[in-house]
């Protein structure tokens, strides 16, 4: 091969995939995770080697996008660059959306998965005869049910069938991470094969030098180095530390490197940390309703003021329980302590306290929302490390935007039940309403 396709050794699995020896472990893997950072060659790496499967191994391929407005002018100049560095333009007749193998059955078809006509997973899932897809930017795919339709429609039986998946890796929410990642027990930066996957994560540490332009490595550079300072801090010192230091440490981690962001960004919620639950207080609870999507929830809490903590416990969390159901559980569950509930269930609040529960309307006159917000950035939030949706929540309970004072409304179904308790508890003069 010319020079310039000089690629990392972290590719060469999915290379040596297609020659895979029948009883070998690379023959038994049908997907491939693939993700990095900056200058990770992952398109790069991908473009060549479809071209490689196409030209010599007969492989038909749907590349996609989650949105493509245009392959002509987009992919379609990539995939001919990779076709003249292979040095083999005679192999391939190009068209407008695809390229097709001028001595095989190969092809390589480009799609868009949602249009301006919505999410075209069913029109992709009719495609038939493709051996390959490839999903580049998959973390802009919404759920797993979307992706996994179209990997049912790839089955061709003359050769061996293969799933890629090739991102910038977003959250830990992300179900990528959750499903390929954390409940397969594979750590971040996996290179290797677990399950029938074959997980490649490269950067720019991977590739020579020479392919890095002058500025772009000085950059990464001086990020480097201030995430290495910014690692050997102790915890309590990263919190005094230089907001630069810790903001190039965060961009080189997370950005550079390709890391799994343990939290959105822009969350409301900074000021927490996971510790036991301590009742320095009589503990007050929180509750929240949901049904069908949306759960009922109830979170136990104990305010120091003196330390300015609020303690956390999750206790509830699940859709789809009925009155009778959530008053069983309260009972079980609160002792008999105070609960203040969502206020804009005035009739459910009034049925649950009918069937013996020490349950009031939560506080809510306009502007509590923010109000209680507030209140509750004034204290570090303690969270019981059992707390597993509690913790979920905080790491992606957003703001609209940066100089928003208004909150996404999503993740936020046991933080709204700790509001609840804070504002109703801590108020010293509230202005009737209803509020938010």
């Amino acid at each position: 091969m010319a020079k310039q396709v000089v690629l990392s050794e972290k590719y060469d699995p999915l290379f040596r995939w297609l020659d895979a020896k029948p009883g070998s472990a690379l023959s038994r893997v049908n997907k491939v995770i693939i993700t990095g950072g900056r200058y990770s060659q992952k398109s790069f790496a991908v473009g060549t080697w479809s071209c490689v499967a196409a030209k010599d191994y007969n492989h038909r391929i749907l590349y996609t996008r989650y949105t493509l407005s245009s392959a002509e002018d987009s992919i379609i100049p990539e995939f001919e660059e990779k076709i003249g560095i292979l040095n083999c333009p005679q192999a391939f007749v190009v068209r407008k959306d695809r390229i097709s193998g001028a001595s095989n059955e190969s092809k390589i078809v480009f799609k868009g998965i949602k249009t301006s006509s919505g999410n075209q997973t069913a029109n992709l899932k009719s495609l038939k005869n493709f051996s390959v897809f490839i999903l580049e930017e998959a973390e802009e795919m919404p759920d797993f049910k979307s992706w996994d339709k179209i990997t049912k429609s790839i089955r061709a039986k003359d050769v061996r069938n293969l799933n890629i998946l090739i991102l910038n890796p977003t959250t830990k929410e992300h179900w990528i991470y959750e499903e390929f990642f954390e409940s397969r027990g594979v750590p971040e930066g996996f290179n290797g094969i677990k399950d029938e996957v074959l997980y490649i994560h490269s950067t720019y540490l991977d590739i020579e030098r020479e392919y890095i332009d002058d500025a772009n490595w000085i950059d990464f550079e001086d990020k480097r180095k201030a995430y290495e300072y910014y690692s050997r801090l102790t915890p309590r010192e990263q919190i005094d530390c230089d907001p630069l230091i810790r903001k190039k440490a965060n961009y080189f981690k997370y950005t550079i490197l390709g890391g799994w962001l343990a939290k959105a960004e822009g969350v409301v919620f900074e000021n927490w940390s996971i510790g036991a639950f301590q009742e320095i207080a009589p503990s007050i609870f929180g509750q929240d309703y949901g049904f069908s999507s949306d759960p009922t929830t109830l979170v136990r809490v104990s305010i120091d003021r003196g330390r300015k903590k609020i303690f956390c416990k999750e206790l509830l969390y699940e859709p789809g329980l009925r009155t009778s159901q959530i008053i069983n559980k309260n009972k079980q569950l609160t002792n008999g302590s105070l609960i203040y509930a969502d206020s804009a269930e005035p009739r459910l609040i009034v049925e649950v306290r009918e069937g013996g529960v020490n349950i009031r309307e939560a506080l809510k006159p306009p502007g509590s929302l923010t109000a209680g917000i507030a209140m509750m950035l004034d204290y570090e939030l303690v969270i019981d490390p059992s707390s597993l949706n509690l913790i979920k929540e905080l790491n992606n309970y957003v703001w609209h935007d940066k100089k928003s004072k208004t909150p996404v409304d999503a993740w936020n179904h046991l933080i709204d039940a700790i509001r609840y308790v804070v504002f109703s508890t801590l108020s010293i003069k509230v202005v009737g309403g209803r509020g938010d």
